[in-house]
């Protein structure tokens, strides 16, 4: 029994070691290469923990978090996190066909919620747990916060143009028939008669949640750009 504890006791000091030295990734449960050191040199909040705040099974995490701190894509990054512009060009991967800078921004603003200029795995984390595993309010709500760009709690006219005109300006040029350049203004114009209820031209969350969720075709609107999300 003796023995047995000791060697226990050894294993948990190597381990606690590795993870000090930063050699051992827990979230992937694997030794880290040299080379990867400094790429994760800001990590994450514990598995557990993540767990708890997001809708991803442990496995899922583990390979979100391999794709994350994947060193190609962190290149330009080494403290693992993710800036504006490699956040810019990694998703313009996605969209080779369009312009998706603008769009990119908005998206990287809405993930970066702590506004520190950066995106750590915790906040791709939750908003992709959002995005994909929310409920309708919840993916509403977190829609209201991408399209509300000064974060002022209100969606103007302007700021919904500014987000439509990034989408068109990313998959228009793919679509067919092509879309007429004044497409996203009366998109946004169809949105805001319905929406703005009071007509004092602006769209609170509550008018949005309200709109979005009795209307079928507003709903129906805001899918077709899921894929974009």
């Amino acid at each position: 029994m003796k023995s047995k504890s000791r060697d226990q006791s050894l294993s948990d000091s190597r381990a606690d070691s590795r993870e000090l030295d930063g050699s051992y990734d827990p979230l992937t449960d694997s030794m880290v290469e040299d080379g990867q050191l400094s790429a994760l040199s800001s990590r994450p909040e514990g598995l557990d923990q993540m767990l708890q705040r997001c809708s991803f099974s442990r496995a899922e995490l583990q390979v979100l978090y391999r794709g994350f701190k994947n060193p190609a894509a962190l290149q330009e990054c080494p403290s693992g996190m993710v800036d504006e512009e490699t956040f810019k060009t990694i998703y313009s991967q996605f969209f080779p066909q369009g312009n998706s800078s603008s769009y990119a921004h908005f998206l990287f603003e809405a993930f970066d919620t702590n506004k520190h200029g950066a995106v750590s795995f915790e906040d791709f984390v939750t908003g992709l747990s959002i995005i994909l595993r929310g409920s309708v309010t919840d993916k509403l709500n977190w829609a209201f916060n991408l399209y509300d760009l000064n974060k002022d709690g209100c969606i103007t006219k302007e700021e919904m143009t500014d987000i439509m005109r990034s989408i068109y300006d990313m998959m228009g040029t793919c679509t067919y028939p092509c879309m007429q350049d004044d497409a996203p203004r009366e998109h946004v114009e169809n949105f805001f008669q319905k929406m703005d209820m009071n007509h004092d031209g602006v769209v609170t969350i509550e008018e949005f949640l309200e709109s979005c969720l009795k209307d079928e075709s507003i709903m129906q609107s805001m899918h077709m750009f899921d894929n974009v999300i």
